[in-house]
């Protein structure tokens, strides 16, 4: 569990760090391609979620979504171009469908941060 959350974690991003995306984005290179990899393990399908940027000066590679009713380890697919990110899955409260991802998770999926995509998610 150590080595996943090194990959997912990432420190919050400085106060001064308001402008850009790249400057919003606190995750290293290596936790880029370690989350980016194909997983070894195998997943079981949750579902699929409508996605929209949730909070930027939250770091790391996470989801918020109603999916999951307790933490974990999960992995994010964007149907459309086949990339995936390998996130923290958090609970999301409310009644809606939607789920709020990371910026940093966002951008390895390929997916516009003002778009609104359709992504699978998945429990390692």
């Amino acid at each position: 569990m150590a080595a996943v959350t090194a990959i997912t974690r990432a420190p919050a991003p400085r106060a001064a760090a308001r402008a850009t995306a790249a400057q919003l984005d606190t995750t290293t290179a290596e936790q880029r391609a370690a989350a980016a990899r194909p997983s070894e393990a195998s997943e079981t399908k949750l579902g699929t979620t409508i996605a929209s940027l949730g909070n930027p000066s939250e770091g790391g590679f996470w989801i918020k979504t109603p999916l999951v009713k307790e933490r974990g380890i999960g992995r994010i697919v964007n149907p459309a171009n086949g990339k995936s990110a390998k996130v923290d899955l958090i609970p999301l409260e409310g009644s809606g469908t939607g789920s709020q991802v990371s910026l940093p998770a966002l951008q390895l999926l390929g997916a516009s941060l003002t778009s609104l995509p359709t992504i699978e998610v998945y429990r390692s």
